[in-house]
C-alpha cells in the first residue's frame, strides 16, 4: 500500500471515529459493565457453590472478585489511554500484528454465538409459558420465530443510538439488582436459620481445597466474568481516562455483593430437614424459586421465574451492542469488509455491523442438529482476548508514565496473563476440544490476509504472533491431559499449575517479540498496514 492510501484510508477511519457519539457516563458505564456480568446464572450459582465448598464458598466468591480485578485492571489500563469503540479486539492487534489481531478477531466474530446461546436460554425459561417453542430439544418453527422476532427487537432497541441504549439497559439493571434484593430479604424474613456457618460440617466442611475447586468447577468465576463490556465503549465515553476504570471495577464490585448477598441467603434459608446428606446433599432444579414455594412466597416464585428472562434479556440486549462495536473494529482492523465500518451520523452508531450480527445471530439459532452444543461453548471465546489485552498491556504502555492509570502495572501484565489462561482452561476440556480449534481457524484467515506480502513480512509477521499458536495448543493439550472434563492424566491442582507455568513462559516470549517488532516497526507505508491505524501507533 502506498503513503497515499494509507493516510487516506487514515483518514477515513478518523472520520468515522469522530460519529461515534461521546454519551455514556460513569453511571452508563456501570450498568452496562453489570447487566453484561450478571444473567441467569444468580440463580444457580449459589446452591452450585455450596454443593463444593459449603459456607467457605464466600471466600471464593472473594477469591473470584479478586482475580477478575486483577485481568481488569490491564484492560482498565488501556481503556483509558487508548479509548477506541471495539477496543478488545483491536489492542492485540496494535500491539502484536496481524497474526494475533486475527485470531482474536475471529474469536470474537464466533463469540455472537454466546449472544444466540443467551436468547436460547431465554426462551428455555419462557417455554414454561409457552410450551410450543420447543420440540425436545430443539426450536419449533413457531419458536424460531419467536427467537427471529426477539433478535429483532434487541437489534432495533440498539438502532437508535447509545443515548437510547444506555437508559433502557439502566433501567433493565435497576431491576436485575432489585429483584435479588427482595429475593435475598423475603428469604431471610420467612426462613432464617441461625449457625449455619459452623453447623453441617462447620466452616469448611469439604476444606478449604474445596474453595479453589468452586471457583473453578461451580461456574463462580464465570458468573463474575463479562465485566470488559464498558471497555468496548471506551471509544463513546465522555472522559474514557476517568469514567471508563472505575465502571468497569465498580461493575465487578456491585456484581460481587450481590453474588455474597445471594450465597449468604442460600446458606442460611435452606430447611435444616435437606441438610442430612450436607451440602452436596442439597440439590434443587431452580434453587431459589423452590426455596421461595417451600417458605410459601409462591409470590416471589413468580418474580424468580420472571427474572429468568429478564436477567439473560438484558444480558443479551448488552451482548447486541457489543457485537455491533467488535464488528465495527474488525471493520477497522480488515477483517471484514470496510463498509460494515461506517458509523451513522445522525445515531452514531454502526447499524450496518448491527445487521450483520442479526443475520449471524440468526443462523447460529437454526435448529440444526448438534448446532446448540457448539454454539453453547463461543461464549467462552471472549476470554482470549483477557489474555491478548494482557499482553497489549505489556507492549503498548511502554511510553511515558505520566500516561500510565494503573501502577504496577508491568507485574500486574504476566499475572494477569495467568490468570486468563486458567480461566480459559477451567472452560473444561468439553468446551475447549470445540472453542479452540474453530480459534485456530483465525491462522487460514490470516494466511489470506497476508497474501500479497513479501517473504521477509510474512516472516516477520508470524515470528511476531507465533506465540498465539503455542498458546493455544498448549491450552488444548493441558485441557485434554488435566482434570476438568480431560483424561485426568494430570491430576489436580498440578494441571492449573502446568497451566500457569506454560502461561507465564508464553506471556514472557510474546511481550519480547512484541517489543521487538515495536523497536523495529517500519514507517506507515506497509503494504498491508491500512487496517492498523491506531490513535497511537501503527504496526504491520
Amino acid at each position: 500500500m502506498t503513503g497515499f492510501t494509507a493516510a487516506l484510508w487514515s483518514g477515513k477511519v478518523s472520520e468515522q471515529e469522530r460519529r461515534l457519539r461521546r454519551e455514556l457516563g460513569y453511571p452508563a458505564l456501570t450498568a452496562i459493565g453489570f447487566s453484561n456480568i450478571v444473567g441467569s446464572g444468580w440463580l444457580f450459582a449459589a446452591m452450585y457453590a455450596a454443593q463444593a465448598a459449603g459456607p467457605a464458598a464466600l471466600l471464593s466468591w472473594v477469591g473470584a472478585g479478586l482475580l477478575c480485578a486483577l485481568v481488569a485492571l490491564v484492560m482498565v489500563e488501556l481503556g483509558a489511554t487508548r479509548p477506541e469503540g471495539g477496543g478488545t479486539v483491536r489492542w492485540p492487534l496494535l500491539a502484536s500484528g496481524r497474526l494475533v489481531g486475527t485470531v482474536i478477531g475471529w474469536s470474537a466474530l464466533l463469540s455472537v454465538g454466546g449472544t444466540a446461546a443467551e436468547i436460547s436460554a431465554i426462551l428455555r425459561y419462557t417455554a414454561h409459558y409457552l410450551p410450543w417453542l420447543y420440540h425436545g430439544r430443539q426450536l419449533t418453527v413457531a419458536g424460531f420465530g419467536f427467537a427471529a422476532a426477539f433478535s429483532v427487537l434487541l437489534t432495533v432497541l440498539n438502532w437508535f443510538g447509545v443515548a437510547v441504549f444506555a437508559r433502557l439497559n439502566s433501567a433493565i439493571t435497576v431491576l436485575k439488582i432489585a429483584i435479588p434484593l427482595i429475593t435475598c430479604a423475603a428469604l431471610w424474613v420467612s426462613g432464617f436459620h441461625p449457625g449455619r456457618l459452623v453447623d453441617h460440617g462447620g466452616f469448611a466442611p469439604y476444606g478449604y481445597a474445596a474453595c479453589l475447586s468452586a471457583l473453578a468447577g461451580s461456574g463462580i468465576v464465570y458468573s463474575v466474568n463479562g465485566f470488559q463490556a464498558p471497555l468496548d465503549f471506551s471509544g463513546e465515553a465522555r472522559n474514557p481516562r476517568r469514567t471508563v476504570p472505575i465502571a468497569v471495577l465498580s461493575g465487578i464490585a456491585l456484581a460481587l455483593v450481590m453474588y455474597l448477598a445471594l450465597q449468604a441467603t442460600f446458606l442460611f434459608t435452606v430447611p435444616d430437614n435437606l441438610l442430612g446428606r450436607g451440602w452436596r446433599g442439597v440439590d434443587f432444579e431452580s434453587p431459589f424459586g423452590q426455596l421461595a414455594l417451600i417458605l410459601n412466597l409462591h409470590w416471589l416464585a413468580g418474580v424468580l421465574y420472571a427474572d429468568a428472562v429478564l436477567s439473560p434479556g438484558g444480558s443479551a440486549y448488552v451482548g447486541v451492542a457489543l457485537n455491533a462495536r467488535h464488528t465495527y473494529a474488525l471493520a477497522k482492523n480488515g477483517l471484514l469488509p470496510r463498509a460494515l465500518m461506517r458509523i451513522n451520523p445522525r445515531q452514531g452508531i454502526p447499524q450496518r455491523a448491527l445487521l450483520l450480527n442479526l443475520a449471524v445471530i440468526l443462523v447460529f439459532l437454526l435448529p440444526f442438529g448438534g448446532w446448540q452444543d457448539i454454539v453453547s461453548v463461543m461464549g467462552d471465546l471472549y476470554l482470549l482476548s483477557y489474555a491478548a489485552s494482557a499482553v497489549a498491556a505489556a507492549i503498548l504502555t511502554e511510553g511515558p508514565s505520566d500516561r500510565a492509570v494503573v501502577p504496577g502495572l508491568r507485574w500486574i501484565a504476566p499475572v494477569s496473563f495467568v490468570v486468563s489462561s486458567e480461566f480459559v482452561y477451567w472452560s473444561g476440556w468439553h468446551d475447549l476440544r470445540i472453542a479452540l480449534p474453530l480459534v485456530l481457524v483465525g491462522l487460514l484467515l490470516s494466511l489470506g490476509l497476508t497474501r500479497e506480502a513479501s517473504r521477509r513480512e510474512l516472516r516477520d509477521h508470524f515470528l511476531e504472533g507465533a506465540w498465539i499458536v503455542v498458546y493455544l495448543l498448549m491450552l488444548l493439550l493441558l485441557s485434554w491431559l488435566g482434570s476438568f472434563d480431560g483424561n485426568h492424566m494430570l491430576a489436580g491442582p498440578y494441571d492449573s499449575v502446568a497451566v500457569g507455568v506454560a502461561a507465564l513462559a508464553i506471556f514472557i516470549c510474546a511481550r519480547t517479540a512484541g517489543r521487538a517488532t515495536a523497536a523495529a516497526a517500519e514507517p506507515p507505508n506497509s503494504r498491508w498496514s491500512l487496517a492498523t491505524d491506531g490513535p497511537t501507533t501503527n504496526r504491520s
